[in-house]
């Protein structure tokens, strides 16, 4: 067998190629659309993708499922709940995809709006004798309703699976959040309640020793407390899982609905894209571009102006109007944080970064890159009236004022996620998370200095920039960040 997991650290996300080796057919799970890697592995290890398998409609990034069909032919598989913009295969609960036996009957391969029936045997595996990597799927509702989950075996009778892809179902030290897709007529309990029952009576009856390998590691706003961990087994989670912990399932409901983090902008866009359809991924690099054509695509074309360099760069010299979002960060999460999905952009990038900075907006769906400045520090030494200082306090400053006092007007913001908030806050602080600012910044009175904070200084100095961008007189943000609550 042939088992691959590939780890994005930047969006925190997970793909899987699985193959068998005997006949060389394999499957693809959850891909991103930069999809050179995939087939270079595969081609290197003898294998054709014939099916391209999504857990469930993302929505932190856009998938590369329209790009692996392109570029290999692969049907496009999700679980049978899925309504689709395109044709799919629908993946029922017990499905066996059985790599080693021969390739099953072509399928109509059905639009997502239609009944989906393919092909084949009755319960939808090859044709012939099954024998080899045997796939089996187990529908898992409660993150999305089409959720699924795929049990790996060596050989299709193995009692005791190679392990599972449990997509967003569990996580290592974490469960999926019910509360990002609630379908229509479903609300985040409902959501919740379907991921307790698909937890106890799917993924919680496979053997202890069973590998997990799901689709995000730690950072991703597709749950609050995931593990660096990026595979464990049913047996640790069982033991150390908060959410698998016993309890009643409205006990369960009641923990996995409360404090997830605030969702990005970007994420129902992404998900209506990965529903939908979307264009193919264009791989060319970002146009160089003048300050005059710059500026004139955001005062003609509303482009935001965006300033990848490190923080400290940033807020040593940038271009008055422009955002940041340092591609040392999570760039492509906190960019949808801060740009509105459609936005054209321009790209503010240190030299050879441009392209980097271009393939991650791409990952979350973000294709109006208009070009980019090639000799930013030039532009800001030539043009000084343009040029704008980031005003950062040192914690200690900061300290010594609290509480403030309210005769200065003073507006401090805290960035950080809700549950950061509620474990403790500076005193006077209001929570507005760095993923809602974009949509709540009316709250906030332009006329008044702002202070921002979060936890390390990242959130809070992109943060700031937005507010400054969009006509903030007086905004400051706390250097090096904030342990919140601050030691005695």
């Amino acid at each position: 067998m042939h088992f691959a997991q590939y780890y994005l650290d930047c969006l925190s996300q997970a793909s899987y190629l699985i193959g068998d080796q005997t006949t060389g057919r394999a499957v693809l799970v959850d891909p991103r659309r930069d999809i050179d890697a995939y087939l270079a592995d595969a081609e290197a290890a003898g294998l054709r993708i014939e099916l391209v398998i999504e857990t469930h409609i993302h929505a932190d990034f856009l998938s590369g499922h329209l790009e692996v069909a392109r570029a290999t032919g692969a049907e496009i598989a999700f679980g049978a709940a899925a309504e689709t913009g395109f044709p799919i295969r629908r993946l029922r609960d017990g499905e066996r995809i059985c790599l080693g036996a021969a390739p099953r009957e072509p399928s109509d391969a059905a639009p997502g709006t239609g009944p989906g029936t393919a092909k084949g045997t009755e319960s939808g595996t090859a044709t012939g004798t099954e024998s080899g990597v045997t796939l089996t799927v187990l529908a898992t509702p409660g993150h999305t309703l089409e959720s699924l989950c795929l049990v790996v075996r060596e050989n299709p009778d193995d009692e005791a699976p190679f392990g599972v892809l449990t997509g967003d179902t569990l996580f290592v030290g974490d469960v999926g959040r019910p509360d990002l897709l609630s379908a229509a007529g479903h609300t985040p309990k409902d959501m919740a309640a379907r991921l307790y029952r698909s937890l106890h009576t799917k993924l919680l009856t496979l053997p202890d020793a069973t590998r997990i390998f799901p689709a995000h590691g730690a950072g991703s706003a597709c749950g609050r407390s995931i593990s660096t961990e990026t595979s464990s087994t049913i047996g640790d989670q069982r033991r150390l899982n908060y959410a698998l912990q016993p309890m009643t399932e409205d006990a369960f409901v009641r923990l996995v609905t409360a404090e997830q983090p605030t969702a990005p902008g970007y994420f129902a866009h992404d998900a209506a894209l990965n529903r939908d359809g979307h264009p193919l991924r264009d791989p060319a690099p970002p146009a160089p571009l003048t300050l005059a054509e710059a500026l004139t695509a955001r005062d003609r074309q509303g482009a935001a102006l965006l300033d990848c360099r490190p923080a400290a760069d940033y807020a040593r010299a940038h271009l008055a109007g422009s955002l940041h979002v340092g591609l040392d960060t999570r760039f492509a999460e906190y960019a949808g944080s801060v740009v509105a999905p459609g936005t054209p952009i321009v790209l503010l990038a240190a030299p050879g970064t441009e392209h980097e900075a271009r393939l991650r907006l791409a990952r979350i769906g973000y294709d109006r890159v208009l070009g980019h400045l090639p000799d930013l520090a030039g532009v800001l030494a030539d043009a000084p009236e343009r040029t704008r200082r980031s005003t950062r306090l040192r914690l200690a400053d900061l300290l010594e004022r609290l509480p403030l006092d309210p005769a200065d007007g003073v507006q401090l913001i805290d960035v950080r996620n809700p549950a950061e908030y509620a474990a403790g806050a500076l005193p006077g602080a209001r929570n507005i998370p760095l993923a809602a600012l974009l949509d709540r910044i009316d709250e906030l009175d332009p006329a008044r200095p702002v202070v921002l904070y979060c936890r390390s200084g990242t959130r809070s100095v992109i943060a700031a920039a937005l507010l400054e961008a969009r006509g903030f007189d007086d905004v400051s943000d706390v250097s090096g960040g904030c342990p919140v609550p601050v030691p005695a």
